[in-house]
C-alpha cells in the first residue's frame, strides 16, 4: 500500500488553488480590480476555512484588490460549491503574501552591495 505523504487537506488546498485562480482572475477582470494572482490556499485541517494567498503585481495596489476580494468570498464560495466535488467548501479567508515583495527586496540589497571590478574587487 502506497504511503499518503499527501493529505487531504494539501489535495483539497491544491483544487481550490486552481478554481480559485481562474474566479479571481475573472473578477479582477470583471471588477477591474489591480492586478492580483492566487499564490496559494492553505486549508485548516477540519475543512471548515481556507486561507487564500494573494499577490499583487503592483503591492501599493494590494489593500484595493484584497477589500474587494474580501467582498467577494461569499460569491466565490457559492460558484466553488456548484463546480466542487466537495460536501461542504471552506470558508475563505483572503490575506496578502508579502514574500515576494521581501524576495525583491532582498534582491535589490544584494545588487546594491555587489563589488564590482571598478571598485577594486580581485576575480579569480
Amino acid at each position: 500500500m502506497p504511503s499518503r505523504d499527501f493529505k487531504r487537506t494539501d489535495r483539497v488546498g491544491a483544487e481550490l488553488r486552481r478554481e480559485l485562480g481562474l474566479l479571481v482572475h475573472a473578477a479582477v477582470r470583471d471588477h477591474a480590480l489591480p492586478s492580483v494572482s492566487v499564490s496559494d490556499v492553505e486549508v485548516t485541517r477540519d475543512m471548515d476555512w481556507a486561507t487564500v494567498w494573494i499577490t499583487a503585481l503592483q503591492a501599493e495596489q494590494a489593500p484595493v484588490a484584497l477589500k474587494a476580494l474580501k467582498e467577494l468570498a461569499g460569491e466565490f464560495r457559492r460558484s466553488l460549491a456548484r463546480g466542487m466535488r466537495l460536501r461542504r467548501v471552506p470558508e475563505l479567508r483572503f490575506k496578502y503574501d508579502d514574500s515576494v515583495d521581501k524576495g525583491e527586496r532582498i534582491d535589490q540589497l544584494l545588487r546594491a552591495d555587489e563589488p564590482t571590478a571598478a571598485d577594486g574587487a580581485v576575480e579569480d
